[in-house]
């Protein structure tokens, strides 16, 4: 087994999590770096993926990584510390017009233009450092009764910029099925409509036979399908999970099993 992520720290807690499993393989990386991971361990193909997208509990709950408005610390956001984006640097350089456009589409967020402007207005006074001021900042423009949501959003839109998610996510994806054997299944945890939509539009892609425009008498493009899907729709948690664990309310999972031989990379 091959474990796989970006945060040093998380690889730390693994590491003494599993150390007395002698066939577990902690590495650093991202998802879309899993093809070559692999290869250099020589594990290719492999019989499964399971991709657990967005942060751990431990990651929110530590404030100096900057991921919760619900506590100071420095807008950091960063799952690879050594990468030099980070959320500070997104909120004080990024134009206004860029700022909005980070929060509608990555956070879905209905008062993206006004937030933004009062970013861009509140840094040329003072440089906005940690997640209390950015809180701060936002809750003088968003209705009280939406403030929390918006923030949550706010903030996610943030850390989906700041480590390109949804980029990585969709490479990710085709590695991931890239790597696989025939047969082997590739199942994915996702916490918010934005990564689900992402993995539901992989899923529907790979199992079609053709994608020639409907107008078209016959098929050119000899598209075969790839995958079979097992979850027609995500499995989510039952009441009981989501009383022992709140935060898994938003998991789902989708599973697909690959139809096509390892073709070696």
């Amino acid at each position: 087994m091959v474990g796989i992520d970006a945060d040093p720290d998380a690889l730390l807690f693994s590491r003494e999590r599993l150390k007395e499993y002698s066939n577990v393989r902690i590495l650093r990386g991202f998802f879309d770096q899993l093809d070559v991971l692999l290869m250099q361990e020589e594990l290719l193909p492999v019989q499964g993926v399971l991709m657990d997208l967005g942060i751990s509990s431990y990651q929110i709950d530590s404030a100096d990584k900057g991921f919760s408005f619900q506590s100071e610390g420095r807008l950091d956001m960063r799952f690879n510390p050594d990468q030099e984006l980070t959320a500070e640097k997104i909120v004080n350089t990024y134009s206004a017009e860029a700022l909005e456009e980070i929060f509608r589409q990555f956070g879905e967020e209905r008062h993206s233009r006004m937030i933004s402007r009062r970013i861009f207005l509140e840094r040329t006074a003072t440089p906005i450092r940690t997640t209390r001021q950015l809180a701060d900042i936002l809750k003088k423009v968003i209705p009280g009764n939406q403030q929390v949501k918006s923030l949550a959003r706010i903030f996610q839109a943030l850390r989906i910029e700041v480590n390109q998610e949804l980029e990585r996510l969709r490479t990710g994806l085709e590695k991931a099925f890239q790597c696989m054997d025939k047969a082997g299944r590739l199942a994915v945890i996702s916490y918010h409509s934005l990564e689900d939509r992402i993995v539901k539009e992989f899923f529907r892609f790979k199992e079609r036979d053709c994608i020639c425009p409907p107008e078209f008498p016959q098929c050119i493009c000899g598209k075969q399908s790839e995958i079979r899907i097992i979850t027609k729709k995500p499995i989510i948690p039952d009441a009981v999970e989501v009383e022992k664990n709140p935060r898994s309310r938003s998991a789902k999972l989708r599973v697909a099993e690959k139809k096509l031989e390892f073709v070696s990379l």
